[in-house]
Formats: structure tokens, C-alpha cells, sequence
């Protein structure tokens, strides 16, 4: 008697079915929980951020409080007249560096995260209409931003926050500004891949008008891919508005921000480095869990994987 023979899937082809069975959100959020490499830089990356919200209530002392006889104590300083306890040091004014490195975040995922929040929006819609237009209207605005290509990043945006002023607002137009030509580009190759197939052809030929088509059709099969890319220039963002804070063109002076916290520090490395150095952990715990975070969102996205 003959046994009927099933048919063998392959990995894409089993990936496939789950997708279909469970839904592919679902699945997105199945492969993320196992995942525990960007689970546990997820938690890292919360904690941040909640800290940044929660800044007053969490942060033990006043981070603009400065008084000279504490200047530049070491980690674990303990002030035997008060009792207070000043864990990560204090600054070369006297000021709680845990208060402030807690207050400084707030800053600089501000500087880190609303220029790409801008840029994805400006920056995703002139990619959008580049990729579905083609023609004249993409050589337009694709040569536009090459143009904004051609200058390093470091340098265009120092040259434009030089230009506009030192300032919180001035810093986030100018790395605004940076971002965008990346992600335009990104935006329009996803958009002339995705205008290009079968669906979408069909869709025209049954009298969708080309709102229609990019609202239902485009929009939402290049949101995903734009997105996780745009996530992962948050931790280039954070690196370049501390940097600019770190050359006097970002945050005024006495404001807590990281960059410009390791600038008023550079002096006493040689007395307190351990101090001296958290500002610049902070940051690269930071960039590095948006980093690795926006690498497990793309890996669980990719059914292909």
C-alpha cells in the first residue's frame, strides 16, 4: 500500500506559514521575546528613558546645587558634616554627578531622538514622493540631497549649528538637517522596489487613484523597513548632539547634558578619571542599546532570517 508523501517546507517557506497562522505582528513579537540579547538592552534602554521622565523625583540631590569645598570628589564620597552621599562624585563646581548625569539624559535623548523623529517624517515623505514619482521629481530631489552628501556629517553639522547659534533648538534643526538625506534615500529605493511589483501595477490598472496607492499599497510595506533604519540613526544622533555640545554649539554653558558635561570635566581627568569618564559611558551605553535594540527590531521583522 502506498503512503501519500508531504511535501517538505523549506526555512522561508516555514517562516511563511507562521507568518500566515499567527499574524505578522505576532510573529515579529514571538521572535523579540526570544531574543535575549535585545531583550535585556531593551530593559537597559528603558530604564534610561524612564529615568529621563522621572529625573525629578529619582535624582537624590539639586544638580545645579555647587559649593566649592566638594569640588571634584571622588566616586562614593561621603560628606561627614552632612551625611550626604554623592555616589558617582561630584563636578569641578561641587555639583552631585549622579543628579546630573540622571538630569543629562533628558537633554541628550532630546538632541538624539527628536531630529530623527523630524527627519523621518521630512526626510520619509520626499523619499516617497522621489520612489512613486520618478522622472524629473526624483532627479530633483535626490540631487538635492546629494548635494547635502557631500559634506561629512561631523562637519555639516557643525557648520550649520555654527551658523544658526548656540542653542538647544538651533543644535536640533541642524541635526535635523544632517538626517534628513539618508533617510530620504532610504525611503525612495524601498518606494521604487515596492511601485515596481505586480500588486501595485494591478492596483492601477483597476483605476486607484495614486493617493489611494500609496496610502494602502506602498505606504505600508516601506514603513516597516524605513522605520528600523530610522531607529538606528538614533545612536549616531546621540553621538553627534553630544559631540556638538562637547565644541560649545549645542546646550548653553551649566546646562546638564552629556556632551557638554564632558566638556567642563576634561580638565580634571588626570585628578578624578573615573568620574571624568561616566558623561562619556553614558553615552556609549546609550547609543549602543539604541543600537542593538534597532538590530533585533530588523532581524524580527525579516521573515526571511
Amino acid at each position: 500500500m502506498l503512503r501519500e508523501s508531504r511535501p517538505v517546507l523549506s526555512n522561508v517557506d516555514t517562516a511563511q506559514v507562521l507568518v500566515r497562522s499567527r499574524g505578522y505582528w505576532s510573529t515579529v513579537a514571538v521572535r523579540l521575546k526570544r531574543d535575549v540579547l535585545t531583550l535585556g538592552f531593551g530593559v537597559i534602554l528603558l530604564a534610561i528613558i524612564l529615568s529621563a521622565f522621572f529625573a525629578n523625583a529619582i535624582a537624590p540631590m539639586d544638580p545645579e546645587a555647587a559649593k566649592m569645598t566638594r569640588r571634584l570628589k571622588d566616586i562614593g564620597y561621603t560628606n561627614t558634616r552632612t551625611g550626604d552621599t554623592h555616589w558617582l562624585g561630584t563636578d569641578k563646581l561641587g555639583r552631585d554627578m549622579l543628579s546630573r548625569l540622571i538630569h543629562g539624559s533628558r537633554m541628550s535623548l532630546l538632541m538624539g531622538v527628536l531630529p530623527i523623529v523630524f527627519a523621518f517624517a521630512i526626510g520619509g515623505a520626499l523619499g516617497l514622493i522621489a520612489g512613486y514619482a520618478g522622472g524629473w521629481g526624483n532627479m530633483l530631489i535626490m540631487r538635492t540631497m546629494d548635494i547635502f552628501y557631500a559634506f561629512p556629517s561631523v562637519l555639516l553639522a557643525i557648520a550649520i549649528s555654527g551658523a544658526l547659534g548656540v542653542g538647544i533648538v538651533n543644535a536640533i534643526v541642524a541635526l535635523t538637517l544632517v538626517f534628513i538625506p539618508p533617510i530620504t534615500r532610504v525611503t525612495e529605493s524601498v518606494t521604487t522596489q515596492v511601485r515596481l511589483l505586480d500588486y501595485v501595477d494591478a492596483a492601477r490598472s483597476s483605476g486607484a487613484g495614486s493617493l489611494t496607492i500609496i496610502r494602502v499599497h506602498i505606504f505600508s510595506n516601506i514603513i516597516g523597513p524605513v522605520f528600523v533604519y530610522a531607529t538606528g540613526l538614533i545612536s549616531v544622533c546621540i553621538i553627534l548632539g553630544a559631540g556638538l555640545s562637547f565644541l560649545g554649539l549645542g546646550v548653553e554653558a551649566g546646562v546638564a547634558e552629556w556632551g557638554r558635561m564632558l566638556n567642563e570635566l576634561q580638565d580634571a581627568i588626570w585628578k578624578v578619571p573615573w568620574v571624568t569618564a561616566l558623561p562619556g559611558a553614558s553615552i556609549f551605553v546609550t547609543s549602543l542599546s539604541f543600537n542593538m535594540v534597532s538590530d533585533g527590531l530588523r532581524s524580527a521583522m525579516d521573515i526571511r532570517l
